[in-house]
C-alpha cells in the first residue's frame, strides 16, 4: 500500500500512487537506486579497464575495444536468462508462490552456468580463429593483445553468469541493495588489481583481463554465499543437489530465449558494425572505443530502472494487475529520461577531463569530445523511450514483439546504415552513431504505439509449463 502521502502532496496528484499500489513511492526508489548505482558500477570495471589500458597505447586500448565487442555479446546471453529468470521468480511471487518461486531460481542458476561453461570452452579454445574471423585482417600487435585479453575474460563468463543471475534472484524479491555492495566491492578489487598487473606487475592488457577474472571470481562466490543465507523469501542452497526440471526450464526460457536472441542480434549487429570501423585505422578505432565506453556508462542509470521495472511489472501481472502494471511502466519510464537528461549534461561537461585523465592521444581524444557531445544531446530526445517501456512489456511477457522490432530496427536501422554511410558516404566513425540515431528513433516509436494499444499487457509468462505444476 501506499503510504508516500506527504510526497504525494509535492508532486501533485497527477503523479500521486494510488490507494492500493503494490509498491510505494519509496518502495521503488529503494528498488531502483541501488540497482542505479550496480550498474554504474558494473559499467566502471569495463571502464576502468579502458581507462588503464588506453595509457599502455593505442594498440592495447584498440584490442579490448574488439575484445569487449564479443564479451558484451556473451554477457547479453547471460543478462537475457537472468531476466527470464527474475520474470518468472517476481510472477510466481505475485502469485504468493513462494516454493515455486525458489525453484525457479535453482533452475536459472543451473541453466546459466551450463550455458557459460559451454561458451567458454568455445571463445577459449578459439579465440585466434573466432577474432580473425570476426574482424578480419587489424594490425598485428592488436591481435596480440586482444588474443591475450580474450583468454583471462573468457575464463571469467562462468562466474560473471553466476554473479548475475544470482543478483537477479535479490532482484526478483525487490532487493536491490545487496547486489549493489557486491559490486561495489568487485569494482574495487578490478580497479586495484589492474593498477598492480598492468603496470607494477608489467602485463600490459594482459593484467587488466587477469584482473576482471578475479574480480569476477569474488563476486561470484560472494552472491552464491548470500543466497543460501536463511531468512530471506527464497533461500537456495544444495548447489550440488540441484538437478534439471525441464518444466521450470521452458517457463523460464519463454522470456530468456526471445530476449537472449534479441540481445544476441543486437551484439551481432554491433560487431558487424566494428568489423566495417575496424579498417578506418588505430586513431579512429581508440576514439570510438572510449565514446562507446562513455555512451555505455551514461546509459546504466535507465538501464538499472529498466530491470527495476521488471521486477515491478512481473508481480504486478503475478497479481493479475495489468493496469498497475500500466502505471508503473509510464511512472519508470519518466525516472528513466530524468536519468538519460542528468547523465547527458554530466557527459558533455566530462567528456574532455576524462580523456586526459585516460592519457589518450590528442588527435584520438579531440575525436572522441567531438563524437560523445553529439550523443549526449541527441540521446536525452530519444533513449528512454527507446528501451525502458520495453522492459516493462517483456516482463509482461510480450517478448517475441520486443524480439522482432530489436532486431530489425538493430539492422535495417544500424547497421544498413552505418555500413552505407562508411562505404559510400565516407563519413568515417560518424556513420555509427548516425546510424545508432536512426535506431534509438524508430524504435521509440514503435515501442510507444505498443504500449498504449495495450496488446502487451495481453501475454502469459505462466501458462500451461507452469500452471501444471501449480494445480
Amino acid at each position: 500500500m501506499n503510504t508516500e502521502g506527504k510526497a504525494n502532496t509535492k508532486t501533485g496528484k497527477k503523479f500521486a500512487l494510488p490507494p492500493d499500489a503494490m509498491f510505494s513511492q519509496r518502495a521503488l526508489l529503494a528498488l531502483m537506486f541501488p540497482l542505479i548505482i550496480e550498474q554504474l558500477l558494473n559499467s566502471l570495471m569495463g571502464t576502468a579497464d579502458t581507462m588503464m589500458v588506453s595509457n599502455v597505447g593505442s594498440a592495447a586500448i584498440s584490442a579490448a575495444s574488439l575484445v569487449d565487442s564479443i564479451n558484451n555479446l556473451v554477457l547479453q546471453v547471460f543478462t537475457a536468462m537472468a531476466v527470464g529468470g527474475t520474470v518468472v521468480c517476481s510472477q510466481y511471487l505475485g502469485r504468493k508462490d513462494n516454493p515455486k518461486a525458489n525453484e525457479s531460481a535453482r533452475q536459472v542458476l543451473l541453466s546459466t552456468l551450463v550455458i557459460a561453461l559451454v561458451i567458454t570452452v568455445v571463445c577459449v579454445g578459439f579465440r585466434g580463429p573466432l577474432l580473425r574471423l570476426i574482424f578480419g585482417s587489424v594490425e598485428p600487435e592488436v591481435m596480440a593483445d586482444a588474443e591475450s585479453y580474450f583468454f583471462y575474460t573468457g575464463l571469467s563468463y562462468p562466474f560473471i553468469a553466476l554473479y548475475n543471475t544470482a543478483a537477479a534472484v535479490y532482484r526478483s524479491e525487490g532487493n536491490s541493495r545487496l547486489p549493489m555492495g557486491v559490486s561495489m566491492t568487485g569494482n574495487l578489487m578490478n580497479i586495484v588489481g589492474n593498477a598492480i598487473l598492468i603496470f607494477a606487475a608489467g602485463m600490459g592488457i594482459a593484467g587488466a583481463g587477469l584482473a576482471t577474472l578475479i574480480s569476477r571470481i569474488f563476486i561470484a562466490f560472494t552472491m552464491l554465499y548470500f543466497l543460501r543465507r536463511p531468512g530471506r523469501v527464497m533461500v537456495v542452497n544444495h548447489y550440488a543437489a540441484i538437478r534439471p526440471n525441464f518444466s521450470m526450464i521452458a517457463a523460464i526460457l519463454t522470456i530468456g530465449v526471445p530476449n537472449g536472441i534479441e540481445n544476441g542480434m543486437f551484439q551481432f549487429g554491433k560487431l558487424a558494425i566494428q568489423s566495417t570501423l575496424s579498417t578506418l585505422g588505430t586513431t579512429a578505432l581508440a576514439a570510438q572505443a572510449m565514446t562507446q565506453t562513455l555512451e555505455y556508462v551514461s546509459s546504466m542509470a535507465g538501464i538499472g530502472i529498466g530491470l527495476a521495472l521488471v521486477t515491478v511489472v512481473g508481480q504486478c501481472m503475478g497479481a493479475n494487475r495489468p493496469d498497475q502494471a500500466r502505471m508503473y511502466i509510464k511512472r519508470m519510464t519518466f525516472y528513466g529520461e530524468i536519468a538519460v537528461i542528468i547523465s547527458g549534461i554530466l557527459l558533455f561537461v566530462l567528456v574532455d577531463p576524462i580523456t586526459k585523465l585516460a592519457g589518450m592521444e590528442p588527435e584520438s581524444a579531440a575525436l572522441c569530445c567531438k563524437l560523445t557531445r553529439l550523443l549526449s544531446v541527441y540521446k536525452m530526445f530519444a533513449w528512454a523511450l527507446s528501451f525502458v517501456p520495453a522492459y516493462g512489456m517483456r516482463s509482461a511477457g510480450d517478448v517475441k514483439f520486443a524480439m522482432t522490432v530489436s532486431v530489425c530496427t538493430m539492422w535495417l536501422c544500424r547497421v544498413v546504415v552505418t555500413i552505407f554511410l562508411v562505404k559510400v558516404a565516407k563519413l568515417g566513425i560518424l556513420s555509427m552513431w548516425i546510424g545508432m540515431f536512426s535506431d534509438w528513433t524508430v524504435r521509440a516509436i514503435i515501442f510507444t504505439l505498443r504500449f498504449k494499444r495495450g496488446k502487451w499487457a495481453e501475454k502469459k509468462v505462466l501458462h500451461r509449463y507452469a500452471i501444471g505444476m501449480i494445480t
